[in-house]
């Protein structure tokens, strides 16, 4: 652990900023990811005064005593607040996120979708894929190898109530499986973390009773 002293009156209120601060001013090993700063790229996340969140959203909440910054925990750590976010990535990439379809429009248009359709999809596409809800879950800490977690999890959930969308049942046959799937036990980390107020939670359990619903 290192201490680093920032002047609060000359930097700007989020722990990102004090974080830019001491890299330009104290020392330029320091070590993480950041490009966006408005909470929308999902790279700053990591582990704040016992909380996962993105520094760029997070307030310097008491000039009085040290904020106590770490990596996102239970992920390899490739260097100070930088996690290795290999498994994360396979793991999304395993779920197929993108439109399935068995053939293309004969018209050649764009498939569309009616407006309650799409309403659907709010609390899910938002999703930034910052991992600060994988990295909170108890579940993902003991399995993360086999457990999807509440991220990817809720994300395939996003393709699997599109309208659009023409693999739901192969989506759900690949999910169907006693870790992939439930390895979850509604601890519900994930929905008290995420930094953008999404429900992953709630989005596994509309999963669990699809599958159900298959048997």
């Amino acid at each position: 652990m290192v201490d680093y002293p920032v002047d609060l009156n000359k930097c700007g209120p989020m722990v990102l900023d004090a974080l830019i601060k001491i890299k330009n001013e104290q020392d330029s090993t320091l070590t993480f990811r950041r490009s966006c700063r408005e909470g929308i790229c999902g790279s700053c996340a990591m582990n704040i005064d016992g909380s996962n969140t993105l520094a760029c959203l997070a307030h310097i909440s008491d000039a009085s005593k040290a904020t106590k910054i770490y990596p996102l925990p239970h992920m390899h750590v490739v260097k100070d607040l930088v996690p290795d976010m290999s498994n994360f990535y396979d793991q999304y990439k395993s779920i197929k996120p993108w439109l399935q379809r068995n053939e293309a429009n004969a018209d050649g248009k764009e498939t569309l979708q009616s407006i309650e359709d799409r309403r659907k999809l709010d609390g899910m596409y938002e999703c930034i894929l910052c991992a600060c809800c994988s990295a909170a879950c108890p579940s993902y800490w003991w399995n993360s190898e086999e457990y999807l977690g509440p991220a990817v999890l809720q994300q395939a959930f996003r393709w699997i109530d599109d309208s659009r969308d023409q693999k739901t049942e192969e989506r759900l046959k690949q999910l169907d499986d006693t870790f992939k799937l439930y390895r979850c036990h509604t601890i519900m980390n994930c929905s008290k973390t995420c930094p953008k107020h999404l429900n992953p939670g709630k989005a596994i359990a509309k999963i669990k009773a699809r599958v159900a619903q298959m048997h």
